[in-house]
């Protein structure tokens, strides 16, 4: 309750704070209703005009997010828990933070945008997490409350989130009367929306309904679909869909039949929306008889909601059914209506990147097809959701075939488009793509901007090309554009990754004479890259002399280079600079625990990790992940089982779950290994190829272990074969064989060798290597001279190897054994020629014969 007060307190403080500043303004409730208006990033409006009015907005929203948070921020700058409440409440409004300061503040969040090429608003996610985030420490009705207090209503956003949060709390629950008592919340929630005349749209019930179709609550269901309907009929169509899966989800045969039979009986226009819906979710159950007949039915043309047109196509192109999709896209081209061309394209897209199995180049050839069927060209839209589908796929080679295609039919190519491009050739990693685009921009006089070229400069480091990105610098002046920082960023990035540190300051002196200032991500490569104190220091004394603002990546660099160099208290105390804003102390203190991680300090990264932890700081996914990795000494499985925990996203979980494996190999603890091999294959949804792909690289280490890991080995095959029912890969069982060369084990390689057999692989040259090595180095001479005859002696290469064995392994029978072998070559080939010689002479007396 202490929470709740402060909250509000702070909520009316701010509000009085605006009301007695001249810079500042509420921002006035809707005419229509009295809603709390979710369209800023906060509740408090500040004016444009203000250089630090977004700073100062942030500077409020983290001291209450402190308080939501049990006064996590606060705590890590080691204020008392009994004094941060009243510390909250003594915020100043008038921010005493420089404009350059804010400026500084506003260019880093620019910069990280444009690296990450953000381009859509998040207000949405933000607004549901910051309502979920109170709910959560508040209650839903105190939450409430909380937004009664400031002179507003709850509106129609925070209805949904509240709604969205009661299922996820019905969800969570094992008791039955729990999830009850939040679904009646949930709809007193819907009860207040009703009466506060609201229009429900699907984002605000779709949680709720799809929670009693997995549960299988009909009378709710039906409770629920009727208030509903009696707050917005114009939602009737869509709860079709629903109704139809709630049946098809409990099983309910004669309810499908009945509502597929009305729905061709009546077939009216005011019925095709509802009929559309029906057939989407048939569709997504995979009830495809059903599907089918439905789609016999349906007049395409009839339907109102365009969206519901584009997921049926979708869904024939999932099935193939070409046929309905020639045959809806005539009718549409052909209807009353005429049916815009934008829009068949687009339908036509949908169908087309839907077809299953179907390579990125056929996608393209089907699209081009299907449009000059109907005489339709398509527009630079469409033609641009092609190449953003291929760059998703990481088919840039595709991407750029679809741009010459436009260039060819004379449209052009936006700058956002061309830029995702580029980006895409970096995640996909085909640097070597660039050298193509850059021919194409300068062929067709693609639009281009300074982030185009930035990339193209970064792409031709990461290939090593730095002639070509110095040419394109030069030619920058052909597009009137000039040099950047960030270009030249580009360049001193590749040469660092290059360990080139001489060339890094040779584009420092360019710069210098292109007029070109370092920033602060300049000097963060620098000091990132020093090689000692005396070379941090005076970097760091340059960008202060420079004017350069001390941003968060300049703190990183300067824990990153004191590590490196082995001063680790000077790298704690860069946390201790009151500098650094509190919002950026967190994930500096990530960086910190990674570097002392990563140059084995692990007492005190786990200091300072623990520290993150208490105070309900986010702990970064790579912080985790490095600190698994560099775990070698027994006895903490059940940290790095905890630290596994961490990691709620999928791949990364995926990636801390191998390591942690790893990590039991490393030790021998062969039941937790076969525990997360189990884990994990459920992760990846039983993906037989990845399964296999991690049990090589598990095998791969086992071989690479010292010899008294080889009965661990031993036993991890046994297991995945008993545990999993598989049979190892050919991989496996080389790596394998490999563990008994090393540790001299004739007996296990014999077993090895069996292994093979019972999986119904058969011998390659490179297992009867392997298997002859082993026999040799065992000393086995005898059973190495029978495999010697099984290795074919035509490939240069084997006789090197053997030639090498020779050489490693000398023995008298080893030696006499190739002798033999070669003698008996020797006379093998003897023979041949005289066999030759002979069947020669006869034949020229045959031939002799025939003439006479």
């Amino acid at each position: 309750m202490s929470k709740l007060k402060t909250l509000s307190s702070m909520f009316r403080s701010a509000v009085k704070e605006t009301k007695t500043t001249a810079t500042t303004t509420l921002k006035q409730p809707s005419p229509t209703s009295k809603a709390l208006n979710t369209s800023s990033s906060s509740i408090i409006k500040l004016d444009d005009s203000d250089p630090d009015s977004e700073y100062r907005t942030r500077h409020v929203c983290n001291e209450i997010m402190a308080v939501l948070r049990g006064d996590a921020a606060a705590d890590s700058r080691g204020i008392k828990d009994d004094n941060s409440s009243k510390a909250s409440l003594k915020i100043p409004w008038v921010s005493s933070l420089s404009q350059k300061k804010a400026n500084l503040l506003r260019k880093e969040q620019s910069r990280t945008r444009k690296q990450k090429w953000i381009f859509k608003s998040t207000m949405p996610n933000r607004i549901n997490r910051l309502i979920g985030m109170c709910a959560h420490n508040l209650g839903t009705e105190a939450m409430i409350d909380v937004l009664g207090k400031l002179g507003r209503e709850t509106g129609q956003k925070e209805c949904s989130a509240f709604i969205q949060i009661c299922v996820d709390e019905a969800r969570r629950t094992n008791h039955e009367d729990v999830a009850l008592e939040q679904i009646s919340k949930a709809f007193q929630i819907l009860t207040y929306m009703k009466e506060q005349g609201f229009q429900l749209e699907e984002e605000t019930y779709c949680p709720v309904l799809t929670y009693l179709i997995d549960m299988c609550m009909l009378e709710e269901f039906h409770f629920f679909c009727k208030a509903i309907k009696e707050c917005t009929p114009s939602s009737i169509p869509r709860l079709g869909y629903y109704e139809m899966l709630f049946y098809i989800r409990v099983d309910d045969e004669e309810m499908i039949e009945e509502l597929c039979r009305c729905i061709s009986v009546n077939r009216r226009p005011e019925t095709m929306d509802l009929h559309a819906n029906y057939l989407l979710a048939l569709c997504e159950r995979e009830q495809k008889d059903k599907f089918l007949q439905l789609l016999e039915a349906i007049e395409i043309t009839k339907v109102s909601t365009f969206d519901s047109v584009c997921s049926i196509f979708k869904f024939l192109g999932r099935l193939s059914l070409d046929p309905f999709a020639e045959k809806f896209l005539l009718a549409l081209k052909n209807s009353a209506a005429n049916c815009e061309a934008e829009r068949i394209s687009t339908l036509i897209y949908n169908y087309a990147t839907s077809t299953p199995n179907l390579a990125a180049e056929d996608v393209i050839l089907k699209f081009n097809n299907t449009h000059t069927d109907l005489e339709i060209t398509p527009s630079t839209q469409l033609y641009e959701k092609l190449i953003l589908y291929c760059c998703n796929l990481s088919e840039v080679h595709v991407a750029l075939d679809v741009v010459d295609l436009m260039c060819k039919a004379g449209l052009s190519l936006s700058i956002g488009t061309l830029n995702h491009i580029l980006l895409a050739c970096e995640t996909s990693y085909e640097f070597d793509l660039v050298r193509r685009i850059y021919q194409m921009i300068c062929q067709h006089g693609l639009q281009t901007n300074h982030d185009t070229f930035r990339s193209i400069i970064n792409l031709s480091a990461k290939m090593k090309d730095f002639h070509g990105a110095y040419a394109i610098l030069d030619d920058l002046t052909r597009f009137n554009l000039s040099p950047t920082v960030g270009m030249y960023n580009a360049l001193i990035l590749g040469y660092f990754r290059e360990k080139n540190k001489k060339g890094a300051l040779m584009v420092l002196r360019q710069m210098e004479r292109a007029a070109v200032k370092p920033d602060s991500e300049t000097y963060g490569y620098l000091i990132a890259n020093c090689e000692n104190e005396d070379e941090v220091v005076k970097y760091y004394d340059e960008l202060k002399l420079a004017g350069v603002e001390v941003s968060k990546h300049i703190y990183m660099a300067l824990v990153n280079a004191f590590a490196t160099s082995g001063q680790f208290e000077k790298a704690k105390e860069v946390l201790l600079d009151l500098d650094i804003p509190t919002r950026n102390l967190n994930e500096i203190k990530n960086v910190l625990v990674s570097a002392l991680v990563s140059n084995g300090q692990i007492s005190d990264a786990l200091n300072i990790y623990e520290e993150i932890e208490q105070a309900g700081g986010h702990v970064a996914p790579k912080t985790v992940l490095t600190l698994i990795e560099h775990f070698q000494s027994e006895g903490e499985l059940s940290r790095i089982l905890k630290l596994l925990e961490r990691l709620e996203d999928s791949n990364h979980w995926v990636d801390g779950c191998f390591r942690a494996i790893l990590y039991c190999i490393r030790n021998k603890y062969l039941s937790s290994t076969v525990n997360l091999f189990k884990q994990l294959k459920n992760s990846i949804c039983n993906d037989e190829v990845a399964m296999e792909s991690i049990f090589d690289e598990a095998f791969a280490m086992v071989a690479g272990l010292e010899p008294t890991h080889l009965q661990f080995g031993l036993d991890l095959l046994q297991a995945i074969k008993d545990e999993f029912g598989v049979f190892p890969s050919r991989k496996c069982l080389d790596f394998m064989l490999n563990a008994c060369i090393k540790a001299k084990n004739l007996q296990s390689s014999i077993l090895i060798w069996k292994e093979y057999q019972a999986a119904g692989m058969p011998y390659n040259v490179l297992s009867y290597l392997r298997m002859y090595q082993a026999v040799l180095v065992s000393g086995d001479h005898k059973s190495a001279k029978v495999l010697l005859t099984k290795i074919p002696k035509d490939d240069p290469h084997i006789g090197i190897i053997l030639k090498k064995f020779k050489e490693i392994y000398p023995s008298s029978t080893f030696e006499k054994g190739l002798e033999k072998e070669k003698k008996k070559e020797k006379k093998q080939k003897k023979n041949n020629r005289k066999e030759m010689k002979k069947q020669k002479k006869n034949n020229r007396k045959e031939m002799k014969k025939n003439k006479a």
